[in-house]
């Protein structure tokens, strides 16, 4: 009577070529972890730079000379001074649902966005503040402000304009409602001779307690999750390299034979 017995053999050319690509997933999650880090470190500067930006003085806004090869990023949060004259008639509503609001009115309501025609020239939209969701038709028709003022200064913080995704519906012209504060947008529906429009918007700060539209509402808040990417990442490529050895160890082992 026969019996098996195991017999170490070599491995296949199959099976490093196996070896190779689980080599190959591995240090392709150790990049995407370094990639994360160094992500995590743009991130936690940028932050850094904003909460400068914050404490800081305001200071003019960029001349619309300057718009076409601005850095947005780099002005983001930066307390701006505006010296010009509203076109209150020409105000659109950005629909909004406000949480953790610093004033008196939250929930579903709208950005009350006002071109705001600079002294030097162009116009730039500024967010005046939030009005809730019954106020629309005040906002919008002009009830919450007087005619247009001569020349003042106004102080905000400059904001990049939003973008809207595909699944963003088209502006309700009629009604004088938008869904993004997208700058680009905004200005096809005010007149044409308020053009050139800066590629950004600018958020007043509070006033008044009780006030209304209602500043000061600029969210502050930054998406940081690079650290557990990273570490999810450095852990598939653990995972792979572990998975990989036990694998190898197997396969050398394998090849029963009949003395």
């Amino acid at each position: 009577m026969s019996k098996v017995v195991e017999a170490k053999r070599g491995l296949r050319w199959t099976d490093w070529v196996f070896a190779a690509l689980m080599l190959i997933l591995a240090v392709t999650c150790v990049f995407l972890g370094n990639w994360q880090m160094a992500r995590l470190a743009e991130k936690e500067a940028l932050m850094g730079a904003v909460e400068q930006r914050l404490a800081g003085e305001p200071v003019p806004a960029p001349a619309a000379a300057t718009w076409p090869s601005l850095d947005l990023d780099e002005w983001n949060f930066q307390p701006v001074t505006l010296t010009g004259a509203y076109r209150y008639t020409q105000t659109v509503t950005v629909f909004t649902s406000l949480a953790d609001a610093r004033g008196r009115f939250s929930g579903p309501g709208y950005w009350v966005v006002t071109p705001f025609l600079l002294q030097d020239g162009g116009t730039v939209f500024v967010n005046r503040g939030f009005v809730p969701q019954e106020m629309q038709e005040q906002a919008a028709m002009g009830d919450l402000h007087g005619d247009d003022p001569g020349i003042i200064t106004v102080v905000g913080l400059f904001r990049p304009g939003e973008h809207a995704g595909f699944m963003v519906p088209e502006a309700n012209m009629s009604d004088r409602i938008e869904w993004v504060r997208d700058p680009g947008r905004l200005a096809s529906m005010v007149d044409p001779s308020l053009a050139p429009i800066a590629p950004f918007y600018v958020d007043l700060l509070a006033g008044g307690q009780g006030d209304l539209p209602q500043g000061g509402e600029t969210v502050l808040s930054f998406t940081n999750n690079h650290f557990g990417y990273a570490l999810t990442w450095y852990g598939f490529a653990v995972v792979a390299v572990v998975m990989l050895g036990a694998w190898m160890w197997r396969q050398s082992r394998q090849g029963p034979k009949a003395p």
